[in-house]
């Protein structure tokens, strides 16, 4: 990663911290499951006062229960919750009608609605809990603080409330805002699914080493190893990932080889393609 770059990011990050650090209402968290938990944790980490959040799950993990010692208020009622300045909606969309139905009374007309449920439309949130709404998909890398999140805010919702939900949102990795919450589909196909296809490919990879001849474990550590190494010299690189492609493929050598395979007909390109159009369609239909 370049300078500038570096110097980008790391101005986002003390800005989000920095916003985390100067909230005062509420930040209420409905669902503490791995996203929600490790959103809570990043919340934490980056400096916001543990007395400033609430969390409701019937199903609370004990590191989430442990929190209570240092000041998070877990199933709080309306009056222990105080005013809550900004929802994040983190349950499964599946339970997101009887559970918003729960989590309405603490909604006002100023209370920021961030969510995190795939394939559940603004038009939803708005009628199921009222506020200022904001529909966002991070991803699974998210749990150590590396991952990509997109987010798109209804039109009535303030600069102040886009700061709030950027800063909850970014003390997980980076953050994407877009104009077009049609994009979110496609958003959930790349990148919210995403870890998925890489984790397939590490998978396939190990597969196709112990075809090859090599014993199991080594060919699951090489696997592994190669995919977790490139990765961080794609995220560490200002190159582009088809000259860092291009930097590894020698004329006529053994990856050339392996890439005929790969970039043939019908070879990686159209498989992802029809992955990507299979994993829209599929959120088209589960949006609600």
């Amino acid at each position: 990663m370049g300078p500038g770059l570096a110097w980008t990011t790391d101005l986002a990050a003390a800005m989000a911290n920095n916003t985390l650090q100067n909230i005062t209402g509420t930040i209420l968290l409905a669902g503490a499951g791995k996203m929600g938990g490790a959103m809570l944790s990043g919340w934490l980490a980056g400096g916001l006062d543990p007395r400033r959040v609430a969390v409701i799950d019937p199903h609370l993990s004990p590191e989430i229960t442990a929190l209570a010692a240092k000041g998070v208020a877990l199933n709080p009622d309306m009056k222990a919750a105080g005013t809550v300045e900004t929802l994040v909606v983190a349950v499964k969309p599946q339970m997101f009608r009887e559970a918003g139905a729960k989590l309405k009374p603490f909604v006002s007309d100023k209370t920021s609605v961030v969510s995190i449920m795939a394939g559940t439309t603004i038009a939803s949130l708005e009628e199921v809990c009222g506020g200022a709404v904001m529909r966002a998909m991070p991803n699974t890398p998210a749990a150590i603080g590396r991952g990509i999140t997109v987010a798109v805010a209804a039109q009535h919702v303030s600069s102040a409330q886009r700061a709030v939900a950027d800063a909850l949102l970014r003390a997980t990795g980076s953050v994407e805002w877009v104009e077009d919450e049609g994009l979110m589909d496609a958003v959930t196909a790349v990148s919210g699914s995403g870890p998925a296809y890489v984790f397939l490919l590490a998978e396939e990879l190990a597969r196709a080493g112990v075809e090859a001849g090599l014993p199991e474990a080594l060919a699951t550590r090489l696997a592994r190893e190669t995919v977790a190494g490139s990765g961080e010299l794609l995220h560490q690189s200002e190159l582009a990932s088809s000259t860092l492609r291009q930097n590894v493929t020698s004329p006529g050598g053994t990856t050339a080889a392996a890439l005929d395979v790969l970039m043939g007909e019908p070879g990686l390109r159209e498989l992802m393609i029809r992955a990507i159009a299979a994993a829209t369609k599929r959120s088209k239909e589960l949006a609600k």
